[in-house]
């Protein structure tokens, strides 16, 4: 049953992060055609093809390696201004095919020389004004956007039901209602002994408290948080304490003495071996996942932006150390990156755990899905090549060239060569594959644990 329950785990979590991958591209490829583009290719997955179907001008498929995905769009790189396309055959159409020549010579130029050849060799006449490149900037940036943008959408879309319905489990309120009630004093030091002969019970067993009362007043103030209560407990020292409580939907009036104990400050900020002498009931608060409706997701999205990047800021390093871990030169640190092998670990290690009640799996498994969304959306924001946001950093610095060029009446500056980019892009792809290797490596021999 746990091997079973396991594989159920792993199955749901990569079919959902293809589902998103799919979706991913067709972000791309639907605003792309609407704006009279030419997408020939739709593939989920990388190398070999596993399946693939033509529909119109477009090839639908699936290949081995499920690790992504891609749409072609024609017309992606424009010729350089010192490269002319020329024809040089016809296919078995008989229509022509062109490439693209260039004259200069050197490492870099003939990347990108041959990335335009590629490129243009499958562009006929009749796709000339279907080109991607001659897009008015606002449309290169709406294709280009729409990927991860979807994403982000779908992570957000588990974000609102889960804390709508759930709650927030990194978002944990402090709530006034008695969710523990020590049945004895134990001193400070003796912390986390049970109850001996001898012991006095504390305050809040001699005032009747029961778990699930609900207070609402202590010594005539009402209260509405717990650290006001708290704040009022340990003040009170040896007084006499009138605690207001609702029990059953009824409320009604404890009494009792609070003693004076040795305890650490209530302040997260001090030393918390130093201790001091405080008024003490004996009672521990429950505590409940904050909900919250559309407006709470976004504000919870908006911090998780602001961590992501950060995160990103420091991949190169947190992937050196899960590099190190591997080879046991430190342990794993636990808020480290994973691959999709990790996610699917995890999933699986969750839904096969025999302590975790049914719904808990399934938040954890949502929450995975949506974070693991989230980040795709905002990694491939980076504006980098071959990143979707290098695409777009180059429609947006079109828009603008253009726009002064027009301001200052001056000659249109033309397309933006994102090309002359490509060898950046080349480094970049070579680094983001190295540290999926690493983390993928990472995730089998040095895995992230659920309840580790």
């Amino acid at each position: 049953m746990t091997a079973l329950l396991y594989t159920l785990g792993v199955v749901i979590f990569v079919v959902a992060i293809l589902l998103s991958i799919g979706l991913h591209e067709l972000g791309h490829m639907i605003p792309a055609k609407k704006f009279g583009g030419k997408v020939t290719q739709y593939f989920i997955g990388f190398g070999p093809t596993v399946w693939s179907k033509q529909v119109g001008e477009t090839e639908y498929g699936v290949k081995a390696i499920p690790l992504g995905g891609y749409v072609k769009i024609v017309g992606m790189l424009p010729p350089g201004a010192d490269e002319h396309a020329e024809q040089v055959g016809v296919d078995p159409g008989g229509a022509p095919v062109y490439r693209v020549r260039k004259s200069n010579t050197g490492m870099f130029t003939q990347l990108v020389s041959d990335a335009r050849a590629a490129e243009w060799e499958t562009i006929s006449p009749d796709d000339a004004e279907r080109l991607f490149y001659k897009m008015p900037s606002w449309k290169k940036v709406v294709v280009m956007a729409g990927g991860p943008t979807v994403n982000l959408v779908i992570a957000f879309g588990i974000f609102a039901a889960v804390f709508a319905s759930y709650g927030n489990p990194n978002d944990v309120r402090t709530t006034t209602t008695v969710g523990a009630i020590s049945p004895c004093v134990v001193p400070y030091e003796e912390s986390g002994r049970v109850c001996e002969e001898g012991d006095d019970p504390t305050p809040a067993v001699t005032a009747g408290l029961q778990e699930g009362d609900e207070i609402v007043g202590f010594n005539g103030t009402e209260i509405t948080d717990w650290r006001e209560l708290q704040g009022l407990i340990r003040a009170n020292d040896s007084g006499a304490a009138e605690i207001t409580v609702v029990r059953d939907g009824r409320q009604q009036t404890l009494t009792t003495n609070t003693r004076v104990e040795a305890r650490p400050s209530d302040d997260p900020a001090d030393d918390p071996t130093v201790t001091e002498e405080v008024g003490f009931l004996g009672v521990t608060p429950r505590s409940e996942f904050v909900e919250g409706g559309p407006i709470y997701t976004l504000r919870q999205m908006g911090d998780m932006t602001v961590r992501t990047v950060e995160a990103i800021a420091q991949l190169p390093v947190k992937v050196y150390g899960v590099a190190r871990a591997i080879v046991g030169l430190e342990e794993r640190d636990p808020e480290s990156p994973m691959s999709i092998v990790g996610g699917g670990r995890l999933a699986g290690e969750t839904a096969a755990h025999e302590e975790f009640p049914v719904t808990e799996k399934v938040v954890f498994l949502l929450l995975l899905i949506a974070g693991f969304n989230f980040f795709i959306g905002m990694f491939n924001f980076i504006p980098l090549l071959p990143l979707d946001g290098g695409h777009i950093a180059g429609a947006l610095y079109e828009a603008v060239r253009r726009g002064f060029a027009r301001l200052r009446r001056r000659p249109d500056p033309g397309y933006v060569d994102v090309a002359r980019l490509l060898p950046i892009a080349y480094v970049m792809g070579v680094l983001m594959l190295v540290m999926g290797v690493v983390l993928i490596v990472g995730d089998l021999v040095v895995p992230l644990s659920p309840y580790s």
